[in-house]
């Protein structure tokens, strides 16, 4: 039930209004003055009740019984068709009696006023290579870098981090694992990421994982003649996205969303060198100890990896 804010009656009010005049005897204009409403509201509700019983005494709705000028089921059937085929609201105006306002209305009601609601969804875009090691995803987040916290904590937007400039994050993750891995650098240069890569590299070979593929987004860095050279040099195929397609580089993109939720904004730090600090545990108890719904729950070490489950090697290489 919808009430307005100004409502005096809900229909338990109704109920006990009923109730003063019929079982103990108040007369109405008492009743009525005792819960605020008009001789005539509570005329309304008594006669309602005497007709329909206690279900007379709950809200109607304030449509019209008839609608003489509503578009016909026949016109909302056209007016669907056409819209079917991608005409917009004045297309289908000029070839029906039907004004585009109503066209809309009409529209909002069927779910079809977006274009995109008439194209047929998207197939999910799920794939997982066989292998760990057989493809590495990378992304990288921008962070800003703070002295004091700042208004997420606070509240007060006038105690900022003027100057302090940023810091990126270099995650990544293995296709078929989900383990996980990530530096912080400062900036988002080639030479950056191929430092962050490298690293990378070197943790995952410490739990026996070498890999053979690299997908990226079209960053700049990624696109950088120094990345290329390094990639060529370790014999990595490298993958891209297609532009404007996150969808391509999920598992990435949800590594970074994971990251923000649990880690980056997780908790209140007293400056960006502690969050820093946080983020080598984080990792650790997301490889070893979260569960991971994709892989039945369990941590990806010990699903996909057959690792011990306090294996930190490698974590702070």
């Amino acid at each position: 039930m919808n009430l307005h804010k100004h409502a005096r009656l809900t229909p338990r009010g109704r109920a006990l209004l009923v109730e003063r005049v019929i079982n103990h005897g108040l007369r109405v204009e008492e009743a009525a003055h005792a819960a605020g409403v008009s001789i005539r509201t509570a005329y309304k509700w008594l006669r309602r009740f005497r007709e329909e019983g206690p279900d007379g005494l709950h809200d109607r709705s304030s449509r019209p019984l008839r609608s003489p000028t509503a578009t016909p089921p026949g016109g909302v059937a056209q007016v669907i068709m056409l819209r079917r085929q991608r005409q917009t609201y004045r297309q289908i105006s000029l070839a029906l009696p039907v004004g585009p306002s109503t066209i809309a209305r009409l529209m909002q009601r069927a779910g079809l006023h977006r274009l995109a609601e008439l194209a047929p969804a998207r197939p999910d875009n799920r794939y997982e290579y066989p292998q760990a090691g057989d493809l590495l995803h990378l992304d990288i987040k921008k962070l800003g870098r703070f002295w004091r916290p700042g208004h997420r904590v606070t509240g007060d937007r006038q105690r900022a981090s003027d100057g302090a400039g940023w810091e990126f994050v270099h995650l990544a993750i293995d296709d078929h694992s989900r383990v996980a891995f990530g530096t912080i650098e400062n900036d988002e240069r080639g030479s950056s990421a191929c430092r962050a890569l490298l690293q990378t590299l070197r943790y995952y070979r410490t739990l026996g994982v070498t890999f053979t593929r690299v997908m990226t987004d079209n960053g700049a860095c990624y696109r950088s003649r120094r990345f290329r050279r390094l990639l060529q040099r370790l014999g990595l195929r490298h993958l891209r996205t297609r532009p404007y397609t996150p969808r391509t580089n999920g598992k990435a993109e949800r590594l970074v969303q994971t990251a923000l939720r649990e880690w980056a904004y997780a908790r209140s730090y007293d400056n960006s060198h502690q969050r820093q600090q946080a983020l080598p545990d984080w990792l650790h108890r997301y490889n070893w100890h979260r569960p991971h719904a994709s892989l039945g729950y369990k941590p990806p070490s010990i699903s996909r990896l057959q690792l011990p489950l306090n294996n930190v090697m490698g974590l702070h290489t």
